[in-house]
């Protein structure tokens, strides 16, 4: 098994999908913060469904670079 993280340089943010724990993580946001988000503000970045379920509960994951840019753009706020 090769370490992801070692090799991150070779890896395209708009390319990665990341989890919710990530997003929290990168964003400093409660998930249930994370999810009112997705709901109400259309500049939040929107999950990529990582199942072809479309039920409450299925796997989702969020573009690394998407989040990222939410992140510029609330810094670029203050």
């Amino acid at each position: 098994m090769t370490d992801l993280n070692a090799h991150s340089t070779q890896f395209d943010p708009a390319f990665v999908l990341i989890r919710l724990a990530d997003v929290e993580r990168i964003t400093g946001l409660a998930s249930s913060t994370i999810y009112r988000r997705i709901k109400d503000d259309p500049s939040f970045p929107k999950p990529v469904p990582l199942s072809n379920s479309g039920s409450r509960g299925s796997p989702v994951g969020f573009v690394l670079a998407e989040v990222q840019e939410w992140v510029r753009l609330r810094m670029s706020l203050r």
